[in-house]
């Protein structure tokens, strides 16, 4: 009985030091979005390659999520885990000091390397500290956290930014992180999982196709469909995607066990992942550049008015979730992605400079409930199409499609933006955003057609012991 406190005090270091570590890295994700113009405007550089700053980060943190996963369970979660989170501290200086927008977009790929550590390691070794019966509350506040960082990301992106520098978003990482790191090698438990072979030819085969695929997107509207350049990653992309597929079939242990896509809700629940998550993080970058760029919003004023986007799923979420359980999860998939698609409609069809701010603010508020609705229910249906054993490997693949969702929706409406608009003037950047904004509520109807084709599942929602198994919070 003596040890009792001390006992309580180690756990509560633990749920401290993780929860700070996911915090950190999911609003990073975010918190840039609203100091972009400011980032554009002192870099002088072009939102095609601004864009790239977002990207990079997204694109390594997808890739590397699965064999961060394996590292830890070879090697030790602890180590890994604080790897990570010096990873992710150092590009952060990187990032503060960069001098020019390639410095930056190198600086962001090590943060993303590193996040994509932090964010599966912290959750396991959480999950792993806490006995069963406590864990669906421990869970909860780790995941109420992620809820509060991508809500407050914009306003404390923006008030940053505003207030200080857009350099802060990242100086802020620093200290956290330098006291994070040796306090989580001293106070973290160690543990290991089973060692699997680490697929690292996977892991470059679908990273290198993806970059192609989003470096012809992006470069077209500057060099012209028809160049070399353009033409020959748009042929390298999906040849070097075709050869990821091929490897992933023939390996022993692979980063992608291909017989889950033979299972139809885990497809499908995939495919709508990785088109909401595209409308979604499109949709955010153009509403954040037309508030602050053409409506010369400050960046503080702009993350007010993407409060009802971003911050609806810490109330609705929870709602959706209770009722999806029970009236079933598809009919919560559809009308939510239904209101995201009218109201990302809404913002395109009403998207001029006549159109007042409070409009545009309800519309957004419509799309952020549908987005709130989608949230808990689509990576459910997602996990609840595989056996027990599965679950982690298929939250790891569920978070892939979800990262590079964001990244294809993004490059996506950038080439349609160029194609219509530009920066420079508030006519010519409404210009482009208004077909960026159709873009978004294009691919929005897309995720709903797909969640509408997802069936009822063979087995219900994961339960708290099995969420002990997953890489990464659904």
């Amino acid at each position: 009985m003596s040890d009792k406190p001390e006992t309580k005090r180690r756990l509560g270091w633990v749920l401290g030091l993780t929860s700070t570590g996911y915090f950190m890295v999911v609003l990073d994700s975010v918190v840039v979005i609203t100091a972009l113009p400011r980032m554009q405007h002192d870099l002088h550089a072009s939102l095609s390659s601004l864009q790239w700053t977002l990207n990079a980060y997204g694109i390594a943190f997808a890739a590397g999520i699965i064999t961060a996963v394996a590292l830890g369970d070879r090697i030790g979660r602890r180590k890994v885990f604080t790897l990570g989170l010096g990873l992710f501290t150092i590009a952060s200086i990187a990032c503060a000091l960069a001098p020019n927008v390639s410095d930056l977009i190198a600086a962001r790929t090590v943060q993303g390397l590193g996040g994509a550590i932090v964010l599966p390691l912290s959750l396991t070794i959480l999950t792993t500290a806490f006995p069963a019966e406590r864990r669906g509350m421990i869970v909860g506040i780790y995941g109420g956290l992620a809820g509060l960082a991508v809500a407050m990301g914009p306003i404390i992106g923006g008030a940053v930014t505003q207030g200080i520098d857009w350099h802060w978003i990242f100086w802020i990482n620093v200290p956290i992180g330098v006291i994070a790191v040796p306090l989580g090698l001293r106070l973290l438990p160690e543990s290991y999982g089973a060692p699997e072979r680490l697929d690292l030819i996977g892991a470059a085969l679908v990273t290198a196709g993806v970059v192609a695929l989003v470096w012809a997107l992006s470069r077209a509207n500057q060099v012209g469909w028809s160049s070399a350049e353009v033409l020959g990653t748009l042929v390298a992309g999906p040849a070097l995607l075709v050869a990821f597929v091929w490897w992933e079939r023939s390996v022993c242990q692979p980063l992608v066990p291909l017989r889950l896509f033979a299972l139809r809700d885990f497809a499908l629940g995939n495919v709508t992942t990785f088109l909401m998550s595209a409308a979604i993080f499109a949709a955010g970058l153009f509403v954040t550049e037309e508030f602050q760029l053409a409506r010369e919003y400050s960046p503080v004023g702009a993350g007010l008015r993407l409060l009802p986007f971003f911050a609806t799923p810490m109330l609705v979420s929870p709602i959706a979730g209770a009722l999806s359980d029970r009236i079933g999860r598809r009919p919560i998939m559809v009308v939510g992605l239904s209101l995201l698609t009218a109201g990302l409609a809404w913002v395109a069809w009403r998207g001029s400079l006549d159109t007042s701010w409070i409009e545009l603010v309800i519309a957004l508020l419509v799309a952020g409930v549908g987005v709130s609705m989608a949230l808990p229910t689509v990576p459910t249906a997602v996990l609840s199409a595989v056996a027990p054993p599965e679950i982690g490997k298929a939250s790891g693949i569920n978070y892939m499609a979800q990262r590079f969702g964001a990244v294809f929706g993004i490059a996506i409406g950038t080439t349609v933006f160029g194609s219509y608009g530009r920066l420079g003037t508030p006519a010519t950047m409404t210009a482009g955003f208004e077909p960026a904004l159709w873009t978004c509520a294009a691919l929005a109807v897309l995720a709903t057609l797909s969640a509408l084709a997802i069936t009822s599942s063979r087995r219900q929602a994961p339960n708290q012991a099995e969420l002990a198994d997953l890489p990464i919070a659904a």
